[in-house]
């Protein structure tokens, strides 16, 4: 009786790491998704258990028109790192450039919710529980906006000064990672503070 032969499979010659930019901001956003999951809890937890008014449906008016700008500039940052990649600069700084107007357009939209709520409805955050947790979880989207905005921001600054070609397309890669992180967070604080929540 011959034995068959059973053929191993051949090891790999080399192993690639994956891109570490990649590993760490999947990490970040790994510690990140916790925490705003604990606001969100936190946020439908004290849902309702505010002793006065204002309360979310007499105050709060979903964003439409603002929410449709910054889930577009996930759109536009795509495009914009995909022409990086193929190295045509121009139009990367283009789309890049939209996305920046986009995500400033949504800033300034929350900043005229606030100001409504605050000047013409008296809602601030400590006027009751519902104030507090508002303003808490759309207070801290809008701060990971405005920091991926400053980090748009120098990426076109290095852009415009001839800093920035297909070999920075990983780098890029990353801080749109970021982005698109963002933008799907909101989706979430959409979901929960101006339709669950009212």
């Amino acid at each position: 009786m011959t034995a068959i032969p059973i053929p191993f499979p051949q090891r790999p010659e080399t192993w690639n790491l994956p891109y570490r930019g990649k590993v760490a901001m999947a990490s970040l956003i790994i510690g990140e998704s916790a925490i705003f999951t604990i606001f969100v809890v936190a946020y439908l937890f004290y849902l309702g258990k505010s002793v006065s008014g204002p309360t979310p449906r007499e105050v709060l008016t979903p964003p439409i028109l603002f929410t449709i700008f910054l889930l577009s500039s996930s759109a536009t940052i795509h495009f914009a790192t995909r022409f990086l990649e193929r190295n045509k600069v121009g139009p990367f700084l283009g789309f890049w450039l939209f996305t920046i107007a986009l995500g400033a357009s949504f800033l300034y939209g929350t900043a005229r919710e606030w100001q409504r709520l605050i000047y013409g409805h008296g809602l601030t955050i400590s006027t009751n529980l519902f104030g507090t947790t508002y303003y808490s979880l759309v207070g801290l989207h809008a701060f990971h906006v405005s920091v991926g905005l400053v980090m748009l921001c120098l990426v076109a600054i290095f852009t415009m000064l001839g800093g920035v070609d297909s070999e920075q397309s990983r780098r890029v890669g990353v801080l749109s990672m970021y982005w698109h992180f963002v933008d799907a967070v909101w989706v979430v604080v959409f979901t929960v503070v101006y339709i669950v929540g009212r």
